[in-house]
């Protein structure tokens, strides 16, 4: 039980420091949230808890594979939010991302990668 809390509040450290952080400096904050820190946090929880290379290389195959979908929300995030305001705007970002994963998904089993 105490392994779990301590992962817990280690990875909710990290949330709490990169917001902290980008209350101070927009860049900086960006660079640091951009940063592949919670995959990295994950890879390590998982070979910390003996999971097989097999799973822990999926892990980062996979992570790779679902961010592409994400960085349309990037763009569109900011342009909206003066437009809608931050909660329309999270919504239009989270129907965005889901439809672009959705997309993404179809493209790429044609080209035989299963990502669901």
């Amino acid at each position: 039980m105490a392994w779990i809390i301590t992962k817990y509040l280690l990875t909710a450290g990290m949330v709490v420091f990169i917001s902290e952080v980008a209350k101070r400096s927009d860049r900086l904050g960006g660079l640091i949230a951009a940063l592949p820190l919670m995959t990295l946090l994950t890879l390590i929880w998982l070979y910390v808890e003996n999971q097989s290379e097999e799973k822990i290389a999926n892990h980062a195959y996979y992570t790779f594979w679902y961010v592409i979908p994400t960085l349309p929300m990037f763009l569109l995030f900011p342009y909206l939010l003066p437009k809608l305001g931050f909660w329309m705007t999270m919504g239009a970002s989270v129907v965005v991302t889901v439809i672009c994963f959705g997309l993404f998904t179809l493209m790429m089993k044609s080209f035989g990668i299963n990502l669901l």
